[in-house]
């Protein structure tokens, strides 16, 4: 196989984006009304979405181990089956409107489905950059690949909304299943594994369990890493919940029940702030010396924003409110990601980016049942009170990653952040 360049690595990096998040944001603008329509409650829809994540944490590391031992591309092939499969699982429970426990059954699947791509895809982008010679900005690379996912999200969550609104819920989760087999054959015949030699013989549980342990040592022990994951634990789930309850949520505020493509709406604007905050993402960075005083300033705006939300009793101003959101979320993705992997070895990278993913899923986990409650008892606009409180606990985390004085905090190129911070 011909050497690819760094810009070849990133027009396939910035593909499978693309493909991803197509395929998934077609249902993104309807999820939440799909499971509400199969007979779940608020709370049973939100815990449907917390066993998604569940299987996230129990599946992550050891996806992002059969990454890390029988190769990236390896990963991302599987996961494109797993949530073809699952996806198609959804529409048949939907279908007969099956019991809750069959919905959790089928969200961890689709949990697992997506740690195939959790760490595979990011780690695959930055050994193929390293061993290319790439020399620029990691957050412009990151920040395209926001730009890129932005309007994928913004196609799809308007499509999705759209058909759904014209057919029926089911259809556009038919139309992603048929773009991950699409994906499957993409990545199939364009993306090789570069600057990365996955384990060949020997002995593969031994091989995981060297990598798990270097993992824990480079990842979970060493300060900076550790912080960054403990944010997680309180990101993530906001995030998540956040997102899906804007749809009831807008619904509710703009009367109609019915009005499916205002569900697609809410994705669409988070989508349009997503493609504005990648290209703001290295501007902001040039703003602060260090990473980590970026990511404490979007996050204390995050916070105050979603208390807007929860607050303001008007559609409009609940739509604005979220465009504010989106953009600091998506302003705070690339800074985020340059600075974790300026942390952390190749040989263990996308494990340990499994694991950060893990904690994030944690999150999601414990804060969507609570949330879902919330909302059932007192309303979503309480809920995003509280929310905003889970979100502000993730500051002192951000604040102790800090103060380890970590080389990747104030490192610019990656070159420097290939080695062990």
């Amino acid at each position: 196989m011909e050497m690819p360049t760094p810009r070849s690595i990133q027009r396939t990096y910035l593909l499978l984006l693309l493909g991803n998040t197509l395929a998934a944001s077609f249902i993104w603008g309807i999820n939440t009304i799909f499971l509400l329509d199969a007979g779940l409650t608020n709370l049973e829809a939100f815990a449907a979405n917390a066993f998604f994540s569940a299987g996230m944490v129990l599946f992550e590391v050891p996806t992002g181990i059969v990454a890390d031992t029988i190769g990236r591309r390896m990963s991302y092939l599987l996961g494109t089956v797993t949530l073809t499969a699952s996806t198609l699982l959804y529409v048949l429970l939907w279908q007969i409107e099956a019991p809750f426990w069959s919905w959790a059954i089928a969200s961890m699947l689709l949990g697992l489905g997506f740690t195939f791509f959790s760490g595979a895809v990011e780690a695959w982008l930055i050994d193929a950059l390293d061993a290319t010679g790439f020399q620029g900005e990691v957050e412009a690379v990151f920040g395209r690949g926001q730009i890129v996912t932005g309007a994928g999200m913004l196609s799809g969550s308007v499509a999705g909304g759209f058909i759904a609104a014209q057919t029926s819920l089911g259809v556009p989760f038919v139309l992603r299943a048929v773009v991950l087999a699409v994906m499957f054959v993409v990545a199939f015949r364009m993306m090789h594994d570069v600057g990365f030699t996955p384990v060949k013989g020997g002995r593969p549980l031994a091989e995981m369990r060297k990598i798990a342990s270097a993992s824990i040592e480079y990842g979970w022990r060493r300060p900076a890493v550790k912080w960054l994951m403990v944010e997680s634990l309180f990101t993530g789930g906001v995030g998540i919940y956040g997102f899906y309850a804007l749809q009831p949520y807008l619904l509710e505020l703009y009367g109609d029940p019915d009005a499916y493509q205002i569900a697609g709406l809410s994705a669409a604007i988070v989508a349009g702030a997503q493609i504005l905050g990648g290209w703001s993402a290295p501007r902001i960075r040039r703003l602060f010396k260090r990473r980590t005083s970026a990511l404490l300033v979007t996050a204390g705006l995050s916070s105050l924003t979603l208390v807007g939300v929860g607050t303001v009793d008007s559609f409009a101003g609940v739509v604005a409110l979220t465009v504010v959101w989106g953009l600091l979320f998506a302003a705070t993705v690339p800074i985020r990601q340059a600075y974790i992997n300026g942390l952390i070895p190749s040989a263990e990278r996308a494990t340990i980016l499994s694991f950060d993913s893990l904690m994030s899923s944690t999150g999601g986990v414990w804060t969507q049942p609570v949330l879902g409650r919330a909302a059932d008892v007192w309303g979503y606009g309480p809920s995003y009170l509280i929310t905003s409180g889970i979100s502000l606990l993730a500051l002192p985390a951000l604040a102790l990653s800090r103060r380890q004085n970590a080389p990747a905090d104030s490192a610019q190129t990656l070159a420097r952040e290939s080695a062990p911070a």
